[in-house]
């Protein structure tokens, strides 16, 4: 298959492009290599696939761009991961958000529209479930009450998908992703920042009190997620991608400290404005549908990280 995949310099974007060259698809990405963290890190990840695939240097907010791309190739689905990411960044740049993940998206849903291709995968995200207390959040729950402004655009996403679905017709999957991690990862989330912060002996801030609980997913169970609905999507649909198995910080960071074998220094602070005490997937829907289930628990995706960390930092 011929698959655009948005976003293909991220975490998650470049290890599913990865995922679909080695099952022998086709893959074209699309990515502005925006600062949010160094570039550099995602240029690293296109040069581990970059003699495979066809790469285009976009900012999805860009109409006349993106329609250049979609006009010069003949896409079967695409997968669209672009984003502008994290909660914390949107209390302090709105309209990057308002660009990339509304504007963004509405341009992909019309270019879909306009060269008639019917299959869409999308990233949303465990944050549209808000300040729900509600555990594990399901994708029946109501969602209608989000805490940030990155959530408020996620759940954007989800009803502009479901209007060209209800409208043209679209075959549209959304994801809910529940806290990625693993190597590649990016370097604002937790793990790359506590795993650095350790190995050079500077303190790690830890929110809540290191009670937060999160539902860590590990890397390749959200690719093996993706592909199953890019091989499956039909109507409309919405799933959680989580490991369905809540762990809490003091122990995410314990896990740590025994891989690396140092203690960290803490900063204990209280938890920050728009974040959330507690994310926990139920899964039995995606379970149902894609025949999905995570494979790696906490401790294993964590060594896995910083084996690769310390081969690609220094040890």
């Amino acid at each position: 298959m011929n698959i655009l995949v948005t976003g293909g310099a991220g975490f998650i974007g470049f290890h599913v492009a990865k995922a679909l060259l080695e099952r022998g698809d086709s893959v074209i990405i699309v990515d502005n290599l925006n600062d949010y963290y160094d570039p550099q890190l995602k240029k690293d990840r296109l040069a581990q696939i970059s003699s495979q695939v066809t790469f285009y240097e976009i900012d999805i907010s860009d109409y006349k761009k993106l329609e250049e791309v979609f006009a010069k190739h003949c896409f079967d689905k695409v997968c669209h991961l672009a984003a502008q990411a994290g909660v914390r960044y949107s209390l302090e740049n709105p309209f990057a958000y308002e660009r990339a993940n509304m504007l963004g998206t509405l341009n992909i849903l019309e270019l879909m529209r306009k060269y008639d291709i019917k299959d869409l995968v999308y990233a949303s995200s465990s944050s549209v479930y808000g300040g729900n207390t509600k555990v594990p959040f399901s994708v029946e729950d109501s969602v209608d009450q989000p805490i940030s402004l990155y959530a408020a655009t996620k759940r954007a996403n989800e009803l502009y998908t479901h209007v060209y679905h209800h409208l043209f017709g679209l075959n549209c999957f959304g994801l809910r992703f529940f806290t990625v991690y693993g190597p590649w990862g990016r370097p604002d989330m937790a793990l790359f920042k506590f795993v650095k912060a350790i190995k050079e002996n500077k303190p790690i801030d830890v929110y809540n009190h290191g009670k937060m609980q999160r539902d860590f997913t590990y890397i390749d169970d959200i690719v093996s997620g993706i592909l199953l609905s890019l091989d499956k999507v039909q109507g409309y649909d919405i799933f959680n991608l989580g490991n369905s198995n809540t762990v809490e910080l003091s122990r995410f960071i314990e896990i740590i400290e025994q891989n690396l074998g140092k203690i960290a220094e803490k900063n204990m602070l209280p938890m920050q404005a728009g974040d959330v005490s507690t994310t926990s997937a139920d899964i039995a829907h995606t379970k149902e549908v894609l025949g999905w289930e995570p494979q790696v628990n906490i401790e294993e995706g964590i060594k896995r990280f910083i084996d690769w960390y310390l081969n690609n930092n220094g040890n």
